[in-house]
C-alpha cells in the first residue's frame, strides 16, 4: 500500500514577462553598418531615437543606460575603426549604439521546473510555527537555454506555503574572474580532458603553485604570440582558457530581491544551459553554514558537473567538479561530512545509484555502487532527487525512477546514518507518480525534484510537473520512515 501524500494546490508556472537584457551580437559587417548609420545622424536625431527607447524600456529594467554603456563597450573596437577614437563621440550616441546591441531575453518563457527547497539564511521576525524558505528553479527560455532563478516565502504551522511577491526587475550578476587555481589540480583537469602536451606544460611551468585567472591568461597570450605554434598547440591554448573560464564568481547587487537574481550561463562550458541545481545547507565541522548546489553545465555537446557555493545568495563561487567519478549527471552533496569526509551521491553510468567520498569537495576519484534499479517503476534507471536528509533513523534520500513509457516517479531510500554505503530501506511503490492533471507538459509523464526539506516532522517535496511547471507535496516523516524500515 502506498503512503498518503498531500498534494498542495500551489503551482508555479513559467512567466514570459520575466525578462533580462542580453548582448545582441551582430556579424562584423552588419555591426559596423549599424554604427556608421548612427554616426551619420545629427545629435538631434540621435537624441530623439534614444529618448524613444528609454521611454519604452526604462520601466522594464533597472538602470537601462548602464546596460547600454556596458554593451557599447563590447563593440568599442568597431567604433574606433570607424571614428579613430570613441572618446570623440557624444554620450547620446554611445547610449544609442549600445541600445542596438542590446536585446531582451525571456528566461522562463518555456518552463519553470525541477525545484529545490532550502531553509532561508534569515529566520528573523517570524510568527510561531513559521519557517522562511528559498526555492530554486530551473528556468528555460528561448533556444531551451536554462538558468537558475529563486523565490522566497514562508511555510506556516499548517504546512501551507506563502510566497513573497516577485520583484519588478530581473538582474544578472557582476562576473568576477579572480579565481585562484592550484597548479596540481589544474594539471589533473587538463589530463581528464586530454589536454596535456608540450605547450600546456610550458605554460604551467611559468606559473607559481597557486595562480590567478589573469596570470594564466597573460601567460597564454604570450604563448599565442609565437608564430611557430601549430594548429594542435593553438587548440590546446584555447582549451586551457575554456577550462579556466569555467571557474568564476558572481555578485548580485544588495538592492535586489532574491526573486530578481538570475544565475544565467556565463562560461562556454555552460553556454547551452545550467541544469537541475540541487541546493543543500551544509554544516561544517566548526559549525559554519555554507549553501552548495551541484548542477550540470551543458555546452550543446558535452556536460560538465559543477558546484555553486554561497553563504548569503548574493555572492556565489562557481567551480567545476573533476576526478575520475565526475561523469554523467545527478550529483547530490550530503549536508555534512561523514566520518571526516565529504560525501556525494551520483549516477556515474546513467543507470545506478553510487556513493562517493572525498577530502576535496571538487575532486571525486572513488565511487561505490549503492543500489541498482529493482522495481517495475524504476527498471530503466534510478537516481536521487536532491541531497540526503539527516533523520534519527538514517539518511533519507528522495529518489527518482524511470519505468515503462519513460514515466518518471519519485521514491525514497534510507541509508545507514553512520555508514551510508548501506541501504537499510527502500520503497517498493513510488511516493509520487504523475496523476492525470500532471501528465501533460514539455516532457510528458514526469514528476521530478531537486531537493526536499523536513519541517516539524513533515517532509516538504517541491516537484516538477512534466518539465513545465512546479508544485508541492507533503508527507508525514514518521509514516515514511516506518514504511522504509519494514
Amino acid at each position: 500500500m502506498r503512503i498518503t501524500v498531500d498534494r498542495k494546490r500551489d503551482r508555479i508556472y513559467p512567466d514570459s514577462k520575466r525578462v533580462i537584457t542580453r548582448f545582441f551580437n551582430h556579424p562584423e559587417t552588419k555591426a559596423k553598418s549599424i554604427i556608421q548609420k548612427i554616426l551619420d545622424m545629427s545629435e538631434t536625431e540621435a537624441e530623439t531615437a534614444l529618448n524613444l527607447v528609454l521611454r519604452e524600456f526604462a520601466k522594464r529594467h533597472r538602470n537601462i543606460t548602464k546596460i547600454f554603456l556596458m554593451n557599447f563597450s563590447k563593440i568599442i573596437e568597431y567604433v574606433n575603426e570607424l571614428t579613430g577614437s570613441h572618446e570623440k563621440m557624444s554620450p547620446t550616441k554611445r547610449l544609442l549604439i549600445g541600445s542596438y546591441f542590446t536585446m531582451e531575453y525571456s528566461i522562463e518563457s518555456a518552463a519553470l521546473f525541477n525545484p529545490s527547497i532550502m531553509e532561508h539564511p534569515d529566520q528573523n521576525e517570524l510568527e510561531e510555527g513559521q519557517k522562511r524558505i528559498i526555492v530554486s528553479f530551473r528556468a528555460t527560455g528561448e533556444s531551451h537555454i536554462s538558468s537558475i532563478v529563486f523565490r522566497s516565502g514562508i511555510i506556516d504551522k499548517d504546512f501551507n506555503l506563502h510566497f513573497d511577491p516577485q520583484g519588478n526587475y530581473i538582474s544578472e550578476a557582476e562576473i568576477i574572474k579572480g579565481h585562484a587555481y592550484n597548479k596540481d589540480e589544474f594539471k589533473m583537469i587538463l589530463q581528464e580532458h586530454d589536454i596535456v602536451n608540450n605547450i600546456s606544460t610550458d605554460v604551467l611551468d611559468q606559473l607559481e603553485e597557486y595562480f590567478y585567472y589573469t596570470q594564466l591568461k597573460n601567460t597564454i597570450e604570450k604563448a599565442k604570440s609565437k608564430k611557430t605554434l601549430n594548429l594542435d598547440q593553438q587548440k590546446t591554448l584555447k582549451q586551457m582558457m575554456w577550462l579556466a573560464k569555467s571557474h568564476y564568481e558572481i555578485v548580485f547587487s544588495q538592492d535586489t530581491d532574491i526573486s530578481e537574481r538570475t544565475i544565467f550561463p556565463v562560461s562556454r562550458t555552460e553556454s547551452n544551459g545550467i541544469e537541475d541545481a540541487r541546493f543543500v545547507k551544509f554544516k561544517d565541522e566548526n559549525g559554519d553554514i555554507t549553501y552548495y548546489a551541484t548542477y550540470t553545465a551543458y555546452d550543446g555537446y558535452t556536460i560538465l558537473p559543477k558546484l555553486l557555493e554561497t553563504k548569503d545568495f548574493y555572492h556565489f563561487k562557481n567551480l567545476p567538479l573533476h576526478g575520475e567519478c565526475t561523469r554523467d549527471k545527478n550529483f547530490a552533496l550530503f549536508p555534512k561530512k561523514i566520518n571526516g569526509h565529504y560525501a556525494m551521491l551520483s549516477r556515474l553510468d546513467g543507470i545506478n545509484h553510487y556513493i562517493m567520498f572525498s577530502d576535496n569537495i571538487t575532486l571525486w576519484e572513488n565511487s561505490q555502487l549503492l543500489r541498482e534499479p529493482t522495481y517495475n517503476w524504476e527498471l530503466i534507471q534510478v537516481g536521487n532527487c536532491g541531497s540526503p536528509i539527516e533523520t534519527s533513523e538514517g539518511w533519507l534520500v528522495i529518489t527518482h525512477g524511470v519505468g515503462q513509457m519513460r514515466k518518471y516517479s519519485i521514491g525514497a531510500l534510507l541509508l545507514d546514518l553512520y555508514d551510508p554505503t548501506k541501504v537499510i530501506g527502500s520503497l517498493k511503490d513510488p511516493l509520487i507518480v504523475p496523476n492525470e492533471d500532471e501528465r501533460e507538459g514539455y516532457v510528458p509523464n514526469v514528476v521530478y525534484s531537486c531537493g526536499s526539506l523536513v519541517y516539524n516532522n513533515v517532509l516538504v517535496i517541491p516537484y516538477a510537473i512534466s518539465d513545465y511547471a512546479s508544485s508541492f507535496a507533503t508527507v508525514n516523516l514518521n509514516t515514511l520512515l516506518a514504511k522504509l524500515k519494514e
